[in-house]
């Protein structure tokens, strides 16, 4: 049994250092060097951090595994494609019927626990190296938010998972124990929330161009108010989440005027972004493996595999003259923003237009798999409705935060300032940016819902999903399962 507990240490353990130009933070590439020739380079501080950000970009934390995960299971999308292709196990995501072998939920656990061992790589290091105190203290500021957005995303889906704070020792039984045995949810949440409340402390709240793209300080304390309404056990997190939101609301952002403008690439790193995943369509590209070309039209005249389409219901979820339903969902025979005609012969009848690239407007060089793309993690608009939610739960003006949502998107106050109705702008405001389903379960009502729109989510189970049982077996049986499975 130890010897396959030993199997995960080292498996967290085998990370090459990474190296790339400080002028352009994507530049990632495998190093050569010793562990201590790499340290002495003048930039390895910034490399270390960098090596974390590039983990954004990998298939299996940025991509398919995670659209199955946190998008078809839930009433937004369908699997999409053909009938016949499952895309591995997305037709089980689609029907709420996965296992504990299914393959996406061990894709998405390695991919964090792969991001958080280079967090916790360049946090080993970075304190002892000789640079200037200010960009330290950045950087390993840097560094804990990114291990927070890791192990936020390892909650909201598994619940408690191990907690594995450094860089570990083979060696040591307490190290081995970490990587092996899990703590509560609300153990990993108190985790997360002490490091962006640490990192919020010492990162700027803007770079110059060279450093776009990095967190900053509005980063980390949006992330912070998500992580609180998302920490169900804390009485207290709604006064957190307003208190957090108003600050970020203090900090110089705003809505973008055209909210489909918002998608294109002349629409990142906007005055709305807070936080983006960064792709280069450059050659050779540093793209997000396979986003975009997987959520692409399919069939004859396409451009795509064709999974995670719309849902009829969802394209029903918007009133009428919300111009985030155009701007959201491709549909079967359009003509996009670029002129491009979307013919009648593709396969699905609705595509993600929030994936979609446009080949003659954006930069593009040929290459699908790693394309120019950045996705949107965290946005304004997502900031103003969670203050909205936060009001309406302790007191304060929900109206004002809500209704400038709904004004960017062309519609008129809303009639009505409840949480429903901040439910819904959460729904058809940030359709496809992978809160859909975390949302209906923190909102205690994903049965209801998801059973109306024939999935199989049962209670008491389907609030989780199923810890690998890949992982289970590796940690000897330590690592236990959730309730259900």
């Amino acid at each position: 049994m130890k010897k396959n507990k030993n199997i995960v240490l080292m498996s967290l353990m085998l990370l090459a250092f990474l190296s790339c130009n400080d002028n352009d933070f994507l530049d990632v590439n495998p190093s050569k060097e010793t562990t201590e020739q790499a340290l002495s380079n003048p930039t390895a501080a910034t490399e270390l951090v960098n090596a974390v950000y590039n983990k954004f970009l990998n298939w299996n934390e940025s991509s398919f595994a995670w659209n199955g995960v946190s998008s078809m299971t839930s009433d937004d999308a369908d699997k999409g494609s053909d009938p016949g292709d499952t895309g591995g196990d997305k037709d089980l995501m689609d029907a709420l019927t996965f296992t504990t072998t299914s393959l996406s939920f061990n894709e998405v656990w390695e991919a964090n626990y792969q991001g958080i061992a280079r967090a916790n790589q360049a946090l080993k290091f970075l304190p002892d190296l000789a640079i200037d105190e200010t960009l330290k203290k950045r950087l390993i500021g840097e560094s804990k938010f990114l291990r927070a957005m890791f192990y936020f995303r390892l909650g909201q889906m598994f619940g408690g998972v191990p907690l594995i704070k450094n860089v570990p020792d083979i060696q040591n039984q307490e190290d081995i124990n970490a990587a092996n045995i899990r703590v509560t949810r609300k153990e990993i949440y108190e985790f997360v929330i002490a490091d962006l409340t640490e990192a919020a402390a010492d990162l700027p709240t803007q770079y110059g161009s060279a450093d776009l793209g990095r967190a900053t300080k509005g980063a980390a304390l949006a992330l912070l108010a998500k992580v609180n309404m998302y920490n169900l056990e804390d009485p207290d997190r709604w006064q957190k989440v307003k208190d957090l939101t108003t600050q970020v609301m203090g900090l110089g952002y705003d809505l973008t005027t055209n909210y489909e403008d918002i998608w294109k690439e002349s629409g990142e790193n906007n005055i709305e972004s807070i936080f983006e995943i960064q792709a280069r369509g450059e050659t050779p590209n540093k793209g997000v493996e396979g986003y975009f070309v997987t959520q692409g039209a399919r069939g004859a005249g396409g451009w795509g595999w064709g999974f995670n389409t719309p849902t009829q219901d969802l394209a029903d979820a918007y009133e009428p003259n919300d111009a985030r339903r155009d701007a959201t969902i491709i549909f079967r025979g359009e003509t996009l923003w670029d002129g491009l005609l979307v013919p009648n012969t593709v396969s699905n009848p609705m595509y993600n237009q929030k994936a979609y690239v446009s080949k003659t407007a954006e930069t593009f060089n040929g290459n699908d798999w790693d394309s120019n793309k950045n996705i949107r993690i965290l946005r304004f608009a997502e900031v103003l409705l969670m203050n909205a939610e936060a009001a309406i739960e302790v007191g304060g003006d929900a109206a004002t935060p809500l209704n400038r949502v709904r004004n960017r998107a062309g519609l008129g106050n809303a009639p009505v300032v409840d949480k429903a109705a901040v439910w819904k702008e959460r729904r058809v405001e940030l359709a496809f940016e992978h809160d859909r389903y975390f949302d209906l379960v923190r909102q205690g009502r994903a049965g209801v819902v998801l059973r109306a729109h024939g999935k199989n989510f049962v209670d008491g189970k389907h609030e989780l999903f199923p810890i690998p049982q890949t992982q289970i077996d590796l940690s000897g049986g330590l690592l236990t399962q959730n309730p259900g499975y």
